[in-house]
C-alpha cells in the first residue's frame, strides 16, 4: 500500500491511499482511510506518485548488437527513469523481427533480463507480407516500416506503394503501421553531411523530406482506411497537414521525442556527434511550434526513440556527422527532460504524464497501463518533481556512456519505481514479456 499527499488521480493530484494486490491496483481511497498492506510505503512531502511511463519507441538491439545495448541495461535505464513498459523496435537486432522465428529468438534473450515489462513491434519490409499476420497472432503490437534506408541493411525500406500495400494488409486484422517518414529522393538530392559542421548535417536532412513522406502516409492512410502512426516528428511544417488529416477522421497519430523538444540546432557545437539523430534536431522556431502542436493535441505523445550505439560508432575522435551513427540515448532521462522544459512553460505534470504514459498506452492497446486506476497494473513511479541533478553519462544505466545532455541540470528525479507492485531493485529482473493479446 502506498499513501501520500500527492497521488495522481485522473488529471489531478490528491491525498490518496493506493492498495495493491497480485500486481494490480485493488483500491484507491482518500488519505486517512486506513488501508492495510503487507508493506506500507509512505511518500515524503516532496514526492508525487505517478503511473509508470510507457515508452513505445526503444531500440534494445539484442540479440546481434548487444554491444550497442541489451535488455538488462535498457530496462534498468527505463526503470531508473520511471518507465515501466517499453515496446522494442524490430530493427538493429540481428535478426530483425520480421517473422515469428526472429520474434521468438528475441524473446529468449529478453525473458531473463527484463527489469520492466516489454512488448515488441514487428517489421514490415519488402517481401514479408505473408509474415505480418503470423507476427500479429504471436503478439506484436504493430509493424514498423521505413520510407528510406533504415541505417542497417538487414531492414530494407518500403517504397510508398509498398507501404500502402502493408497498410491494407494490417487493416485486415486491425493492426497498426508505424512509419519512419523521411523521403529518400529528397535526401538523395540534399547536400552531403560530411564533416564536423552541424549545419551541414542539418541541410542533409531537410524538413521537406519529412513533409513529403508524411503527406504520403496521410494519403495512403486515407486511401486504405488503415491505422497509421508517424514516428519521431521533427519538422513542425507537417503539423497543419496532420491536424487536417485528423479533422478528416483518419486514424492517424504522431509522436515526438525529448531531443526535439529540448535541444536546439543553434546550440550544437561542431563535431558534437552525440547530438546526431535522424531526423535531426532543428532550430528554436521549429521547437516552439512542436510544443504548440503538443499542447493543442495535434501531436499525441512523447517517446524516447532510444537509439544507442557503441562510442566508436559515434566517431567521437573525428566528429564527422557524415560518418557517426544517428541516434540519441535518453531512455533514463526522458521524464526529467520533459518536466524541466514543461514546468518552464507553465505546463503541469499531469499533462506530461498524459503525453508519456496514458496516450502511448492507449494507442498501442496496453489497456492495463498508463494510469493509476482500479484494475490497472500497479506500475508506479515515486517522482520528486523539485529535486534537481546534473546529468553524468558515466552514472546512467545505458550500456554506453554517451549523451548529448552531459552536464545539463535537470529538474525532477525518480526515486523509486514499481512494476506490477514490486519495487525494482536493479538486481532481480521481474518484468514480463507482453503480447498484444495478453496486454
Amino acid at each position: 500500500m502506498v499513501r501520500g499527499q500527492n497521488v495522481m488521480c485522473g488529471d489531478r493530484f490528491a491525498p490518496r491511499e493506493v492498495g495493491v494486490r497480485d500486481g494490480r491496483i485493488a483500491a484507491i481511497e482518500p488519505l486517512g482511510a486506513g488501508l492495510q498492506g503487507a508493506r506500507v510505503v509512505e511518500l515524503a512531502d516532496d514526492e508525487t506518485l505517478i503511473p509508470g511511463l510507457v515508452d513505445t519507441h526503444v531500440h534494445v538491439n539484442e540479440p546481434g548488437r548487444t554491444e550497442w545495448e541489451g535488455f538488462a541495461t535498457a530496462t534498468r535505464a527505463a526503470a531508473a527513469g520511471g518507465v515501466t513498459t517499453i515496446v522494442d523496435m524490430p530493427l538493429n537486432s540481428v535478426p530483425a523481427t520480421v517473422n515469428v522465428a526472429a520474434l521468438e529468438y528475441k524473446r529468449l534473450f529478453a525473458q531473463q533480463n527484463a527489469f520492466v515489462d516489454i512488448g515488441f513491434w514487428g517489421g514490415a519490409i519488402p517481401g514479408n507480407k505473408a509474415d505480418l499476420r503470423p507476427l500479429h497472432d504471436d503478439g506484436v503490437f504493430g509493424f514498423k516500416c521505413f520510407l528510406l534506408h533504415s541505417g542497417v541493411d538487414e531492414f530494407p525500406h518500403l517504397e510508398a506503394d509498398e507501404m500502402e500495400e502493408a497498410l491494407a494488409e494490417v487493416k485486415t486484422f486491425d493492426s497498426l503501421l508505424i512509419v519512419h517518414a523521411e523521403d529518400s529522393r529528397t535526401i538523395d538530392r540534399a547536400p552531403q553531411p560530411n564533416g564536423a559542421v552541424y549545419e551541414n548535417f542539418l541541410k542533409s536532412r531537410p524538413r521537406g523530406a519529412e513533409n513529403i513522406a508524411i503527406a504520403e502516409v496521410i494519403e495512403r492512410t486515407r486511401w486504405t482506411g488503415g491505422r497509421s502512426h508517424i514516428l519521431h516528428l521533427s519538422s513542425s511544417d507537417a503539423i497543419p497537414m496532420i491536424r487536417s488529416a485528423k479533422n478528416d477522421g483518419l486514424d492517424i497519430t504522431v509522436e515526438t521525442c525529448p531531443h526535439y523538444l529540448t535541444l536546439l540546432s543553434e546550440e550544437i557545437p561542431d563535431g558534437a556527434t552525440a547530438f546526431k539523430c535522424c531526423p535531426p534536431v532543428r532550430e528554436v522556431s521549429n521547437r516552439e511550434k512542436l510544443w504548440e502542436g503538443l499542447i493543442d493535441g495535434t501531436i499525441d505523445y512523447i517517446v524516447s526513440d532510444h537509439s544507442p550505439s557503441t562510442l566508436d560508432l559515434k566517431d567521437l575522435g573525428n566528429g564527422d556527422f557524415g560518418v557517426a551513427w544517428g541516434g540519441v540515448s535518453s531512455l533514463q532521462l526522458g521524464l526529467s527532460l520533459i518536466w524541466t522544459e514543461a514546468r518552464r512553460r507553465g505546463v503541469g505534470l499531469e499533462r506530461v504524464v498524459r503525453w508519456m504514459a496514458t496516450r502511448p498506452a492507449e494507442r498501442v492497446g496496453l489497456r492495463g497501463k498508463g494510469r493509476l486506476s482500479l484494475g490497472y497494473d500497479a506500475d508506479m513511479a515515486v517522482f520528486a518533481q523539485d529535486e534537481s541533478y546534473v546529468v553524468d553519462a558515466q552514472r546512467l544505466n545505458h550500456k554506453n556512456p554517451i549523451t548529448p545532455y552531459q552536464g545539463k541540470v535537470l529538474s525532477g528525479k525518480v526515486r523509486t519505481t514499481f512494476v506490477g507492485g514490486r519495487e525494482v531493485d536493479y538486481e532481480t529482473p521481474t518484468g514480463r514479456l507482453l503480447g498484444r493479446g495478453q496486454a
